[in-house]
């Protein structure tokens, strides 16, 4: 009987522990978090979505002729000036927005795809909460809990560590605008994750190279004002001041041209991203063994476009560890796309690839997620994007991930 009463309360303070962390989201904020979404889902039918939002009266007539009339976009285009219409004109709007994606029954037919998006304003907090458990025995051993303490990254240093963007720009055929919204994006969000973000514009191959290896090997402050580093502070990059140190993790962004294995430096010189990640691996003087060091790379790897199709639907018992590790090991690199294909970059709002990495970081760090989940996420949103030229029809992309970490990565946002 007793046990039979604990059990009955312990279920009781669950559901109240429960309960604690459901929460009512603004609508407003519900399209923002899932706007990415909601714009490639509606690309389907631009037309259908616009005049429903003019019947229902979200939209005067003078601004359903305005969206209908824009110049110069593509569908995903105007879709987004329609999304961004709606979120300016504030709650009640937005509200209506989603009512209307919930129950209109054409909506509902056109845009199955609907239905996988959160648009409930009633959500539930992300962030892992431990799991009640009835049975007092279910208790993780110190050891166990000692072994996942050890599966995650160990990141105490302050800063957390440096990340490195190489933003290549100006090429002798024309520049790749939207290229320094991507080196933006990517400052804001790594310095909110506590990294010091130092950048590097517009260098040719051998240069790339040099930097690079003047960052694994740490070279003083004379050698790196050499290659015009500058550094994030205060919403703008300026002139780099102090000597930086690697800290518990090391970030390099390459935004570029690119072909088949390499990117591309402004003289259109390859370096290969083979060559680039094993500047960085494990040695006995590194000051990175043992740690991870993650690479984001926004460049084509090739000419080809990707066609867009329908969707239908241990080694040993030996338990002992080893004092060394690979000198591959703890590398991540995530590449705009896949090779020989494209990647589509945006000459205002930047990159497919490098957008969504930034988003779905603010998105999924604070809940906790480690980086591999989070890059799935990134794979997941940026294979729903869907471009469209009159020369090559409906353009897709598919980026690719593959790593050597041996542990979680999970970089947390610091509170300056």
């Amino acid at each position: 009987m007793k046990e039979e009463l604990s059990s009955l309360l312990l279920q009781i303070l669950c559901a109240e522990t429960s309960a604690l962390f459901r929460f009512s989201m603004s609508a407003t904020d519900m399209v923002r978090r899932n706007k990415t979404a909601i714009q490639t889902t509606l690309c389907g039918d631009y037309r259908l979505i616009l005049n429903k939002v003019h019947e229902t009266k979200l939209i005067t007539k003078r601004e359903y002729n305005n969206l209908k009339s824009i110049n110069k976009e593509d569908v995903e285009g105007h879709v987004i000036e329609l999304v961004d219409k709606i979120m300016n004109k504030g709650e009640d709007t937005c509200n209506a927005f989603l009512d209307l994606l919930q129950t209109d029954e054409d909506i509902k037919t056109t845009y199955p795809e609907l239905k996988n998006i959160q648009l409930n304003k009633t959500c539930f907090v992300t962030t892992p909460v431990q799991e009640c458990s009835f049975d007092s025995r279910d208790v993780l051993p110190q050891e166990s809990k000692r072994r996942k303490e050890e599966e995650h990254y160990e990141l105490n240093s302050q800063p957390t560590g440096l990340c490195v963007i190489i933003n290549n720009e100006n090429f002798p055929k024309g520049a790749r605008n939207g290229t320094d919204k991507d080196a933006q994006s990517l400052a804001e969000v790594f310095s909110w994750l506590g990294f010091r973000v130092l950048m590097c514009k517009d260098q040719t191959k051998d240069q790339m190279d040099r930097t690079l290896k003047g960052f694994s090997s740490q070279s003083n402050l004379a050698e790196l004002q050499g290659f015009n580093v500058t550094e994030w502070s205060g919403g703008s990059f300026t002139d780099l001041q102090e000597a930086p140190k690697h800290g518990d993790a090391f970030i390099c962004c390459i935004l570029s041209h690119g072909r088949n294995g390499a990117v591309l430096g402004i003289d259109e010189q390859p370096l290969s991203i083979k060559e680039i990640t094993r500047t960085f691996k494990a040695t006995d003087q590194s000051a990175l063994t043992g740690k991870p060091k993650v690479f984001l790379i926004q460049a084509c790897q090739g000419s080809q476009i990707q066609r867009r199709v329908l969707e239908e639907g241990l080694l040993t018992d030996d338990d002992s560890h080893s004092p060394f590790i690979p000198e591959e090991a703890d590398v991540l690199v995530a590449i705009a796309t896949v090779e020989d294909h494209r990647a589509f970059r945006q000459t205002i709002n930047g990159s497919w690839f490098i957008q969504s990495v930034c988003q779905q970081l603010k998105e999924g760090c604070p809940r906790g997620e480690d980086i591999t989940t989070i890059l799935h996420r990134v794979n997941n949103e940026v294979a729903q994007k869907e471009g469209w030229t009159p020369r090559l029809g409906a353009l897709k992309q598919m980026p690719e991930v593959r790593f050597t970490l041996r542990k979680r990565l999970v970089l947390s946002p610091h509170h300056k």
